[in-house]
């Protein structure tokens, strides 16, 4: 890091210029994306002024820089009330920092010496569900409890708080730095339908939202199908969920598919791929004609018999079905139990050359920049994955660790291995550091699966990725998910080169959390990395009768706290929360 530390006064004082103005913005703010065998950098003059142009923090926290914790889990966050059954929600006591020194000791007096380098939100695993989908696998809810979640049909307004949420922050929550730019590190659909991917940009980047298909007029799903399966808020029906106290709220359905206005996040998003994006049910190979068909059509299986149910589940789990065959014999073999619902086009997955058109459409650009990291370089060279200046000296790498071969663990092809190498030799000789984002966790990559498309190519795993971040002292972090659970696990190398692996919990299933980290100079030979976990701007409070868009935010949380079978674990330990995270300098 000698030159952080060698313009570390300079960064200063035109930070603090900067930040009194509200004027911070990112170096570059474009992606980068390599070519297949190439070792240099491609973009394009449009990309690359519009990224410059709009790659610019438009929150202006009043000066001096204070730390801003209102809104964050070290204010207080949604914790459930005395009771037993159905448990309301309300305020609960924070969650405090913890200052980890597991890779370098924590020194006295950094807090007065500290100089703010960066600092992001991610969002990951947002699951925006299209309920309605034909391809589904609600009916495996008995085998699983992330088959069917009773809180899914309101995924829209959920995340639409979020983005209220980060909008309405003024700051870091440590150094009081404005916030350069939120990363979603995959899984940003649940079904790859196109459905789904126009209201996740819609969700980033500004929009009107109909999250409904199919019927336009009516909600055509599993919980209006009289099957005790599943929670049936507008019915009488005693289903397996009342049971244990879930209310019964008519109208929910009518306002889940009601029209729902997002402002667009007020930061410059980025965009990284995870295996919900890629495959169709998160887990089988893309490109089977049958999957496309069923998707659009008009037939939907809702109930399969138990032991074919924990069957599937066994073939899903070990990923011994990558290519669907097992399962579209299954779908084929339960044709008399389909239900007839309205077909819709809108429902077709899309393939990596449409998720890559889409984030480039300008008509998503939002904030900024055109592309969300992505380039026209990485749709001609098909490729989803590159790198961006996050600040001065700092730069980010996005990878693809989905696999097309099918299954929900991930890998590398060896291609984009031997890129992010020299993407990481590349930092070393300019003097800068790296902070990697992806889907996959080091330890959900263990699937080695050819990737069709490129035959005979190598796909390398965790271990693999660790060493080769281990072996080059740029990398600070490695920022990911998938796991749907907070987790920060440190690494380290013989030599002394560490950094830190930082998974964090889905939007999906409770706590519901997204992460604010904040890399910064200590000028002791230490930099640290601060984590603090955010929660969606809906009130922890609900009212079953306040079905507008707020209130149904708020029952996203409520519904997702009480989901039965639902972890427990998900929010972590105290050390995979609210954190500092301490590690020598390179």
């Amino acid at each position: 890091m000698s030159r952080i530390r060698s313009v570390a006064t300079a960064a200063r004082d035109r930070r603090a210029f900067l930040a009194a103005t509200g004027a911070v913005s990112l170096s570059a703010g474009i992606g980068f994306a390599l070519r297949p065998g190439t070792s240099e950098a491609a973009t394009d003059t449009a990309a690359t002024t519009q990224g410059r142009s709009i790659a610019v923090s438009r929150q202006a926290p009043a000066a001096p820089l204070a730390p801003y914790t209102r809104g964050t889990t070290l204010s207080t966050l949604a914790t459930a009330r005395p009771g037993s059954g159905f448990r309301r929600l309300g305020d609960g006591p924070a969650w405090p920092r913890v200052v980890r020194g597991d890779l370098a000791a924590a020194k006295a007096g950094r807090e007065g010496r500290r100089t703010a380098l960066a600092a992001f939100v991610q969002f990951t695993d947002l699951h925006l569900v299209d309920v309605q989908h034909p391809l589904r696998y609600e009916y495996l809810r008995a085998q699983t409890a992330s088959a069917w979640r009773p809180q899914e049909s309101l995924s829209v307004p959920g995340a639409v708080s979020l983005v209220e949420r980060v909008n309405a922050l003024r700051g870091a929550p440590v150094t009081g730095s404005p916030l350069h730019f939120v990363m979603t590190t995959g899984d940003n659909t649940d079904n790859n339908a196109k459905t789904e991917l126009d209201w996740f940009l819609k969700v980033m980047s500004g929009g009107r939202i109909t999250p409904n298909s199919g019927d336009p007029a009516r909600y055509e799903g599993v919980q209006n199908s009289d099957l005790k399966l599943y929670w049936q808020p507008d019915s009488a029906l005693r289903d397996a969920d009342k049971q244990l106290g879930f209310p019964r709220i008519e109208g929910f359905l009518a306002a889940a598919i009601r029209e729902v206005r997002s402002p667009g996040l007020n930061l410059p998003w980025y965009s990284t791929v995870g295996n919900h994006d890629s495959l169709p049910g998160g887990c089988y190979a893309p490109g089977d004609s049958f999957f496309a068909e069923f998707a659009v059509g008009g037939r939907k299986l809702m109930t399969l018999d138990e032991s074919e149910g924990v069957r599937i589940w066994k073939n899903v789990r070990k990923g011994g079905d990558p290519t669907g065959a097992g399962f579209k014999a299954m779908l084929k073999s339960q044709s008399r139990k389909l239900r007839p619902v309205t077909p819709d086009e809108g429902r077709a997955p899309f393939t990596p050359a449409e998720y890559l058109r889409a984030h480039l459409d300008p008509a998503h650009a939002g904030a900024g920049p055109v592309g969300h990291g992505y380039s026209q370089a990485n749709l001609a060279a098909g490729t989803q994955y590159y790198t961006f200046r996050i600040a001065d000296d700092l730069i980010g790498v996005s990878l693809d660790t989905t696999d097309p071969g099918g299954h929900y663990e991930g890998s590398l092809g060896t291609g984009q291995l031997r890129w992010l190498e020299r993407t990481l030799k590349a930092a070393e000789r300019n003097k800068e550091h790296v902070i990697v984002f992806s889907h996959h966790t080091s330890k959900s990559m263990r699937n080695l699966r050819e990737d069709p498309a490129h035959p005979g190519e190598r796909r390398h795993g965790g271990d693999e990725v660790l060493a080769l971040l281990g072996a080059h002292r740029p990398v600070l972090a490695w920022v990911n998910g998938h796991s749907h659970r907070n987790r920060i696990t440190p690494h380290s190398a013989p030599d002394g080169r560490s950094f830190w692996e930082v998974s964090t919990a889905s939007h999906v299933d409770f706590p519901q959390l997204a992460r604010v980290i904040e890399v910064a100079d200590n000028h002791d030979g230490t930099v640290s990395l601060f984590t603090t976990l955010i929660e969606s701007a809906a009130p922890h409070d609900t009212d079953f009768t306040d079905l507008s868009q707020t209130g149904l935010a708020a029952l996203y949380r409520e519904l997702s706290f009480n989901a039965a079978g639902a972890r427990t674990d998900l929010s972590g330990t105290p050390e995979d929360r609210n954190t500092e995270l301490v590690l020598k300098k390179g």
